[in-house]
């Protein structure tokens, strides 16, 4: 990879066993001289979890909101008859026997759900996660998630895989472990919004314009353009949409939100 490499995204294949800012730290290495070039992530896979992992590099770290706001697609094996303290097989596993028989009630819809102790979310602004570590109760605040779909695909002994869509900020470890006695053994992101894991290629930076083609764009003039580059609201119909992109001849030029006057403020400038 080229030390003039783009802003953009790069769909990156999570092996088990390293952790997303592994990931990260990789892509930095490999982008070789150029050190300044900012490389982030857009959404946690754990290290026993393996898939699509987007990594966001230059200009693409500015809008990580606004793709790690979007739908994921896994495939999950789950053990039963076992329990695990982290939900995972990373964990004290305890055994317990009791394997259902039959078809499982698969929640769909809205689902509460109360992520693991052993999960990123902040506590204090600490890691929910370093805190039980060491020995710290955690006990943290149930939240609403979207399920879209919740299918089982295979049955083995006392494993049964499973196929999970599901809106950001959901815990499939969550999903398991509720489902009775069992945990995830095994956990594979395979899409997340319209990227695809079968896409991946940590060699290939998709261009910022491309990666953000899920949002609506408005379409400037050169007036308008040369206004929203510099931070000021331009007259614009949304559609409807909270975000969209403004575009020129030239390409991207921020990402603006509606304002109840009939325009659309610049939010994230994309533009040198």
């Amino acid at each position: 990879m080229s030390a003039g490499a783009p802003d953009g995204i790069v769909l990156f294949d999570k092996p088990a066993g390293i952790t997303s800012h592994d990931a990260v730290a990789g892509m930095r290495r490999a982008l070789g001289r150029s050190r300044r070039v900012k490389v982030g992530h857009a959404g946690t896979l754990d290290p026993f979890a393996t898939g699509l992992l987007l990594i966001l590099v230059g200009r693409a770290t500015r809008v990580q909101r606004f793709v790690m706001a979007l739908p994921k697609r896994y495939e999950a094996t789950a053990r039963f008859g076992a329990v695990s303290s982290t939900g995972d097989p990373e964990g004290e596993v305890v055994e317990t026997g009791i394997v259902p028989s039959g078809d499982l009630s698969l929640p769909t819809g809205v689902v509460r759900q109360r992520p693991p102790a052993y999960s990123a979310v902040k506590v204090g602004g600490r890691r929910a996660y370093a805190l039980a570590r060491a020995g710290t109760p955690v006990e943290l605040a149930e939240r609403e998630v979207v399920v879209y779909r919740f299918e089982e695909r295979w049955r083995d002994g006392d494993r049964r895989g499973f196929v999970i869509e599901c809106s950001s900020g959901t815990y499939v470890r969550s999903l398991i472990a509720d489902l009775g006695d069992a945990y995830c053994e095994a956990l594979r992101r395979t899409a997340v919004g319209g990227f695809d894991v079968a896409d991946s290629d940590p060699e290939r930076i998709v261009p910022l314009s491309d990666a953000l083609a899920f949002l609506p764009e408005v379409r400037l003039d050169a007036d308008p353009a040369r206004r929203a580059s510099h931070g000021a609201s331009v007259p614009g119909d949304a559609g409807g949409a909270d975000v969209v992109r403004l575009t020129d001849a030239d390409g991207l030029i921020a990402l603006a939100s509606p304002r109840g006057d009939g325009t659309l403020a610049p939010i994230v400038g994309l533009r040198s």
